[in-house]
């Protein structure tokens, strides 16, 4: 079990409270014995402070100890795979051995370019939900059509990346990045290129995907572990995981496939309370569903007043869905259909709540229960 944190922006209060915060909870999961913290990567936004995943990463591991520390994801799209060796490199001087480096394409690509190559043919999500037989929900797939044509989107392109610009093929970046830490990097030229820092370093690789799409593939070929998307895209979740592991190569990494499963929670004392705090979960998600881009995050009172359509309900439908809310058994007892249905190694909690020390007390809660729940493995210098 462990941790990803967006460094959420909750309405009144900013950025800067919320870079304290992050660091807080850090110690705070580190102390409750989750594995890993991970920092995501979100831009052009005025509800999330995470848009460096290596400054935060530096930011809670100098606060740290024992925990690992990565991110969740770097977003390849606009970085080259030098400046990300080069970075998490240093990371991992000052911290060797508890970093991990997890790598998302950033989704987009700019009108006209080529598409990537087909895989596989794979199983398409059902046009309608479903349950599997262990009990996970599998909603309907989100049409991404409205978000693509987005203002915000075109903002975004024009200001992550530079004019004319290509995206390069993703399985390239993610190969040149494992050169490079292995120290046998040749340019098109056939000249050796060295990362200091950054060759030989201490690094996990992650490969984090949405879909069955070129993440899994490549994160499959090139035997590395996988981080499966379902707090996010849900109804592509178990296509992504299949995917992975029908790619699977073995490596000097890992000789089987190692899967990772995201999902949304937040936990309180009882399953009323908990509902009450995710009050305001549907009205962010709406924000970023509808173009504009993750508000800063609203009280349960300012979510309560908003008035809904169906047409804004329905947009956000499958993420309220398989949000997990409600006491520490309930969610703990969804979380176990989740790992049961995906076969996951692990499990990726990420929870948000206006005021942060709900937040906070929902990853105690969540891991005093895991813990009970597990008693055969417990809490360990490796975690939950």
């Amino acid at each position: 079990m462990s941790v990803l944190d967006l460094a959420p922006i909750s309405s009144g209060s900013t950025a800067a409270q919320a870079l304290r915060n992050t660091v807080d909870l850090a110690q705070r999961a580190e102390a409750a014995g989750y594995h890993r913290y991970w920092l995501a990567e979100h831009h052009l936004t005025t509800g999330v402070a995470g848009v460096s995943p290596a400054l935060l990463i530096q930011l809670v591991a100098a606060a740290t100890e024992r925990i690992r520390v990565g991110a969740g994801a770097v977003q390849l799209g606009h970085r080259t795979p030098l400046s990300v060796v080069e970075e998490f490199g240093l990371l991992d001087a000052l911290h060797p051995g508890r970093i991990d480096l997890g790598l998302g394409r950033s989704g987009f690509r700019k009108p006209g370019a080529s598409a990537p190559a087909p895989g596989p043919a794979t199983a398409t999500p059902p046009a309608e939900p479903r349950y599997t037989p262990e009990g996970l929900l599998i909603p309907a797939p989100y049409d991404l059509s409205r978000l693509i044509g987005s203002p915000l989107l075109a903002r975004y392109t024009e200001l992550v990346q530079f004019p004319g610009a290509e995206l390069p093929d993703y399985r390239d970046q993610v190969e040149q990045i494992l050169a490079l830490v292995r120290g046998d990097h040749l340019t098109s030229g056939g000249l050796e290129a060295h990362a200091v820092p950054g060759e030989g370093a201490d690094l996990q690789v992650w490969i984090l995907g949405s879909s069955a799409g070129a993440s899994a593939r490549a994160a499959g070929a090139l035997g590395l572990p996988f981080a499966a998307n379902y707090h996010v895209s849900p109804a592509a979740v178990l296509e992504a995981v299949d995917a992975y592991r029908e790619a699977f190569k073995p490596s000097t990494v890992l000789d089987r496939p190692h899967v990772l499963v995201s999902a949304d929670v937040v936990v309180a004392e009882d399953d009323d309370t908990a509902r009450r705090l995710a009050t305001p979960y549907a009205l962010w998600v709406h924000s970023i569903r509808s173009g504009r881009g993750a508000i800063p995050f609203p009280t349960p009172e300012e979510a309560a007043a908003h008035v809904w359509t169906e047409e804004q309900r329905a947009l956000v439908d499958d993420r309220v869905r398989t949000q997990f809310t409600g006491s520490p058994q309930t969610v703990v007892e969804r979380l176990q259909v989740l790992q049961r249905a995906t076969g996951a190694d692990e499990l990726l909690v990420t929870t948000i709540t206006h005021d942060h020390q709900d937040r906070m007390r929902s990853f105690d809660l969540l891991a005093d229960a895991w813990h009970t729940s597990r008693p055969t493995r417990g809490v360990t210098a490796d975690g939950l």
